[in-house]
C-alpha cells in the first residue's frame, strides 16, 4: 500500500512521533489517520512506561501566578538530561502542570503519598489521577506519559507548592 507523504506528515505534525512510525502505523492502519494515531499513542505509551524506572535528575523549576495575583503554583518537574530540560515541549509541560495545580489544588504527587487512611477522593487529591484542565477526557498521568512519548526520556513531578492569598 502507497502512503502519501502529505498524510505521514499530518499523522507527525498531530502525534509528534517519527516519520517511520507514522509510516508504519499508517500502513497498520491501511491509511486510516485516526485509527493510526491511536497505535501510536498505543505504542508511546508503552516506551513510556518502559521509560518510568530510569533516573530523572535534571529539570526546571516552573513558576505560574494566575490573573489578579491571588493564585501561585511551584512546581519541580524532574527528567533524565538537562538538554531536554531547554526544550520548549518540557516547558510547555512544566508550565501546563503548574497551571493545574493553581486551577485544581492537588494535595499530593500519585495515590502512593496519600495515605489510606486519609478520607479524601484520590481523583481530586492527586495530580496524577487528576483530569487535565485543558482536555477532561486524559488524566495529568496521561500528559506526562504522552511527554515521555515524545521526548525519550523519563519525566517525573518531583514537588510542588500551591499559594492562595488568605489560606
Amino acid at each position: 500500500m502507497e502512503i502519501p507523504t502529505a498524510i505521514v506528515k499530518e499523522l507527525r505534525d498531530k502525534s509528534g512521533a517519527g516519520v517511520m512510525a507514522c509510516r508504519n502505523a499508517l500502513l497498520e492502519a491501511a491509511g486510516d489517520t485516526e485509527k493510526a494515531l491511536h497505535i501510536l499513542k498505543e505504542k508511546g505509551v508503552l516506551k513510556a512506561q518502559k521509560k518510568t524506572e530510569r533516573a530523572a535528575k535534571q529539570g526546571l523549576v516552573e513558576a505560574y501566578i494566575h490573573t489578579g495575583g491571588r493564585i501561585g503554583a511551584l512546581v519541580e518537574v524532574n527528567c533524565e538530561t538537562d538538554f531536554v530540560a531547554r526544550t520548549g515541549e518540557f516547558k510547555d509541560l512544566a508550565h501546563n502542570l503548574a497551571m493545574q495545580i493553581a486551577a485544581m489544588p492537588p494535595q499530593f504527587i500519585s495515590h502512593e503519598e496519600a495515605s489510606e487512611e486519609a478520607d479524601t477522593e484520590f481523583e481530586t487529591a492527586c495530580l496524577l489521577l487528576q483530569p487535565y484542565i485543558k482536555d477532561p477526557t486524559k488524566t495529568v498521568q496521561d500528559l506526562i506519559l504522552e511527554a515521555i512519548a515524545k521526548v525519550g526520556e523519563n519525566i517525573k513531578v518531583s514537588r510542588f507548592a500551591r499559594f492562595e492569598l488568605g489560606k
